[in-house]
């Protein structure tokens, strides 16, 4: 993301590395299943993890964990740390605090033997006790001095270092040594209710000491250690390396680390069904669209699967669908991760199959290069599968959200009243409904921009937004100029009933002085028209994958029938993308020659410009996108789709102001005051006349809202503070600058035999504890 005006570094990776998971991905403590039969997430759990006590799980054993990229920087507080900096920080770095499940803070007992603010007046006052065996594993302990130069460091009051984060840490006075052994006493000069979010990760004295070491020595060097693990290598991070080699630290006091090490192991999202097939993870995150792959073992999922019979010409393969829908809930009990006894025979039916094909070709009086090259892939698809079936997803709501954001500074968008008619024409039930069917998590909408359901302090603020649906939407933007567009009652008309329907409803606007004489209703059949539209174009990918799929089949033949089936394919493959583009311009396009469906003011019509990633892994984002697209056209609004590079869809789309439209994800924070507060900060204009919006996509924000922020950042009183947070978040559903639809999903592919890995949700992983079976 780029830079903003001191922002929370750590929230806005987190934004970052969600944004890449689905452009858009880190709560109620369930669906933890037993260590002999784990649950796989489909209830709608915040944390997903096959929990198994330390004494049943084997010591030693490597985790293969996949990361987006290799470590830019080994320090966390710089403006480039990312997913793998942060891993690497929780599993060597003390963390004073750690998340429980539910997104709480909890004092970390290898650290705190307590915590605690022991004065509000005249300052605030924070005491904390460490254990009495905290050291680094150079053997210095840990005390005052790393906690008064991590304060000194990130504090912003010294430009020599090169620190993207004071968050918090602007608001000490001073940090000293308490009246007893062991105790650290930090003074602030403004009261912090989020204090607890401080000095996690800690870093030792000599890296933040010195502005040289912070700003160059801890890219690639971590001098000393204070967790379960430390970074292999005497903590060097070498320039060619090309994995992280996390190994169990002996200096370490608290519980063993059950794993000799970890090795962080970048792969690309997108590209980690692969990697999974091949057998070089044990752990990684996946996206949506990668599912089905996994779960089904590789069959029909394009890893290197070997030329079957039904691709043989005299048995044509039916067109299958790219994407297979997950099991309906009546066979959610024989999903589990302990059983699919069906699946695996007829896994094992494939690869058998698979065999005998290379075989009939041998016998079929192929030549022996040819039967040896299908014989391989045959071998390697096996290998695949066998890959896959000792694999299971972990499945959890996340700790971010999908939402809708409006660009107010963008034409009639700067109108409240248009966004909040396009907020209210949105059918969120059914958004949130659609977009988690297909992964079997339950879809409900979200009703709060601070927190996520289940999480402590959620509470559903949407009603500030006013009551939902065509008819409210349509009068806000009648009152707001825009005349025209679609009746709502002409969409249910049918046959006969059309004509008189029509007339009705005309007359029903008229007489509320909401109709135009130019009006024109959407045609009865508007609905079936779209319908057919996206079915023809489901059709021609389907077509388009099964000539792929039998020119695949074909390789090995070679010649003439392969070259015809590979132009086949491409031909398909082109007409199939054609018909996808045109349907993109504008959901429902064929409507448009039906007349002035879209509303109009002072000659210019409502078109909004919905911009969205192209890029594979947000097919989730773009089926939302094209579903709101086409709630909007039943209200008069346009909205026209345009899909860009997901590498230049955040820095030259969303942050730079180029769109009207847009949906990416959000993660959600156990520190709502201080991480969310350049979220809905009200921009203000700069000395070069441009906008500081810090993380402010939406470009929209009141007075009110920030006074209230401060106001909750002072506030010491938890209650208090709670009532805070839902006043402001129910004028950010005011002024509608964004619109929540669903919790993001977290879905993690984890070897069967690795326990208490998975998907975390909110929880901070205990690194010590992660294993395999013993």
């Amino acid at each position: 993301m780029p830079a903003s005006p001191a922002p929370d570094t750590a929230f806005r990776r987190r934004c970052v590395a969600v944004l890449a998971a689905g452009a858009l991905l880190p709560p109620v403590l369930a669906g933890c299943g037993s260590a002999d039969e784990p649950s796989e997430g489909k209830g709608g759990a915040t944390r997903d993890v096959s929990a198994v006590a330390r004494d049943r799980t084997a010591s030693g054993g490597t985790l293969r964990w996949a990361v987006d990229a290799m470590p830019s920087t080994l320090n966390a507080f710089q403006s480039d740390a990312a997913e793998a900096t942060d891993r690497i920080a929780a599993a060597t770095l003390p963390a004073l605090f750690t998340l429980d499940a539910r997104g709480v803070p909890q004092p970390n007992p290898d650290y705190l033997q307590s915590a605690e603010v022991t004065a509000r007046e005249p300052q605030q006052t924070v005491v904390y006790t460490l254990t009495a065996k905290a050291r680094w594993n150079d053997g210095k302990v840990i005390g005052a001095g790393d906690f008064e130069a991590q304060w000194k460091a990130l504090s912003g009051s010294d430009s020599a270092y090169w620190s993207a984060r004071n968050a918090g840490y602007d608001r000490i006075h001073k940090i000293e040594s308490g009246e007893k052994p062991r105790q650290v006493k930090v003074t602030f000069a403004r009261p912090y209710s989020d204090w607890k979010s401080l000095f996690t990760p800690l870093y030792p004295r000599s890296v933040m000491g010195d502005p040289k070491a912070f700003n160059e020595a801890s890219r690639t060097r971590l001098p000393a250690a204070a967790g379960p693990f430390q970074l292999a290598d005497d903590g060097e991070l070498g320039k060619k390396a090309r994995t992280v080699t996390l190994e169990r630290n002996p200096k370490w006091w608290g519980d063993r680390a059950r794993l000799d090490s970890i090795v962080l192991t970048p792969v690309a999202r997108g590209k980690r069904a692969k990697a999974l097939a091949e057998g070089k993870l044990d752990l990684a995150e996946i996206e949506a669209s990668e599912l089905t792959k996994v779960l089904d073992g590789g069959r029909g999922s394009g890893a290197s699967a070997p030329p079957e019979k039904a691709a043989k010409p005299e048995k044509p393969e039916k067109p299958e669908k790219p994407e297979k829908k997950a099991p309906k809930d009546a066979d959610k009990d024989a999903d589990k991760d302990t059983t699919k006894d069906a699946d695996k025979d007829a896994e094992e039916e494939a690869d058998a199959d698979a065999a005998d094909a290379a075989d009939e070709q041998a016998a079929d009086g192929k030549s022996g290069k040819a039967a040896a090259k299908a014989a391989e892939a045959a071998a390697k698809a096996a290998e695949q599968r066998k890959n896959l079936r000792e694999l299971t997803v972990r499945r959890a709501l996340g700790p971010a959200y999908t939402q809708l954001t409006m660009n107010a500074t963008s034409g009639p968008l700067r109108d409240e009243r248009v966004r909040r008619a396009i907020a209210r024409a949105l059918d969120r039930d059914k958004l949130a409904a659609e977009a988690m069917r297909p992964i079997e998590l339950p879809g409900k909408p979200l009703g709060s921009h601070l927190r996520l359901a289940g999480q402590e302090g959620y509470h559903d603020s949407s009603a500030a937004l006013g009551k939902p649906g065509t008819e409210a939407a349509a009068g806000l933007l009648a009152a707001a100029g825009w005349k025209g567009g679609p009746l709502p009652d002409a969409r249910a008309a049918s046959g006969a009933d059309a004509e008189q329907s029509d007339k009705g409803a005309r007359a029903k606007a008229a007489d509320q002085g909401g109709g135009s004489p130019h009006t024109v209703t959407a045609p009865v059949f508007g609905g079936l028209t779209h319908s057919s539209a996206t079915a023809h174009v489901g059709l021609l990918r389907q077509t388009a994958y099964a000539d792929e799929r039998a020119a695949d089949a074909a390789e090995s033949e070679g010649g003439e029938r392969l070259t015809a089936l590979r132009n086949q394919a491409d031909e398909s493959q082109k007409e199939a993308d054609e018909a996808y583009r045109v349907l993109s311009r504008f959901v429902g396009g064929l409507l448009r020659a039906e007349g002035s469906l879209v509303r109009v003011k002072e000659g210019k019509e409502l078109v909004l410009r919905m911009v969205l990633p192209a890029g594979p892994g947000s097919e989730q984002l773009r089926s939302t996108g094209h579903r709101i697209a086409y709630m909007l056209e039943r209200v008069g609004v346009r909205a026209e789709i345009q899909q860009v590079r997901d590498e230049s869809y955040f820095a030259d789309h969303i942050a730079s102001g180029d769109f009207d439209l847009a949906l990416f994800s959000w993660p959600v924070s156990a520190f709502p005051v201080t991480d969310a507060r350049p979220v809905f900060a009200k921009p203000v204009p700069a000395p070069n006349g441009t906008l500081m919006i810090e993380q402010n996509y939406s470009r929209v924000g009141t007075d009110q809202i920030d006074l209230l922020f401060e106001q909750a950042a002072n506030e010491l009183d938890d209650r208090a503070r709670q009532d805070l947070l839902r006043r402001i978040d129910a004028r950010v559903w005011a002024v509608a600058g964004s619109v929540p639809l669903y919790q993001r999903p977290e879905l993690v592919a984890v070897n069967r035999k690795l326990v208490n890995a998975g998907a975390f949700g909110f929880e901070t992983p205990r690194y010590q504890d992660i294993a395999y079976r013993s």
